[in-house]
């Protein structure tokens, strides 16, 4: 079906009639359908080299995430091998605790992670009710992938950022219970009570977003999450030490 034109769509200029796209324009000569062939092209060419530099950047990206170090020693490397061994059995025991008891509560990670969340509290005072009690939480979280981010622009240290994923990961497994504890309050909390006869951030979070409801799905989304993003942290981790065995060559000298 032939496009009929009102005006010349390079020189702009009305024409006396409207003429079909096979018709030239009377005042710059330019045939329309060859107008429109060469600007379907321009936009064809311009998607094109978005596409591919979308492309570009991508891989780029993961490129530079998994990098490894420009230069490390043999134990050092060794000693990096050994400690994603003892973090891949350790997610293992960590992920099978059951979140819906609160058994990673005994762990000693959770005796890590605890000071932090309560730091978490003090240092978003400043920001309200509410974001004073998300806080705890936010900043178990925020301070891995905070170091885990430092590593990666500072040090340049691939590693190091994925066992910051890891940390964090793993602080969503902490995280996992205490969500859902929010509906039916059992776990013993700091000051030796349980939701129902204190503070309890979960339960005014979720009451303030309106999904106290809906907290034990939250919690099995937290834990699910956390699993998924240790096994991604580990993965990682392997790919940028086989990166560095690669490079480093340790076994042909």
């Amino acid at each position: 079906m032939q496009e009929i034109y009102e005006k010349c769509p390079k020189c702009g200029c009305t024409l006396a009639q409207p003429l079909p796209d096979s018709a030239a324009c009377p005042v710059c000569g330019i045939y329309f359908f060859k107008w429109k062939q060469a600007h379907h092209q321009r936009d064809t060419s311009a998607h094109d080299t978005g596409d591919e530099s979308a492309a570009i950047t991508w891989r780029a990206c993961s490129t530079s995430l998994l990098k490894p170090l420009a230069q490390i020693d043999e134990p050092t490397f060794y000693g990096r091998c050994l400690v994603l061994l003892l973090l891949a059995i350790w997610s293992w025991l960590l992920i099978g605790y059951d979140y819906r008891d609160g058994e990673i509560g005994a762990s000693f990670m959770h005796n890590i992670l605890l000071p932090i969340h309560e730091a978490g509290h003090i240092i978003f005072i400043p920001f309200g009710e509410f974001m004073t009690i998300l806080g705890g939480s936010l900043f178990q979280l925020a301070i891995p992938w905070g170091i885990g981010i430092t590593f990666i622009v500072v040090n340049r240290d691939n590693f190091a950022a994925a066992i910051g994923l890891w940390w964090g990961s793993v602080s969503l497994l902490d995280l996992a219970p205490y969500i859902y504890d929010s509906l039916n309050p059992q776990l013993i909390l700091l000051g030796g009570h349980t939701g129902e006869d204190g503070a309890h951030d979960w339960i005014y979070l979720l009451s303030r977003l309106g999904q106290l409801g809906n907290a034990q799905r939250w919690g099995m989304i937290t834990h699910t999450l956390g699993s998924i993003l240790i096994m991604v942290a580990l993965v990682w981790a392997v790919m940028i030490l086989i990166q560095q065995y690669q490079q480093e060559g340790f076994f042909e000298n």
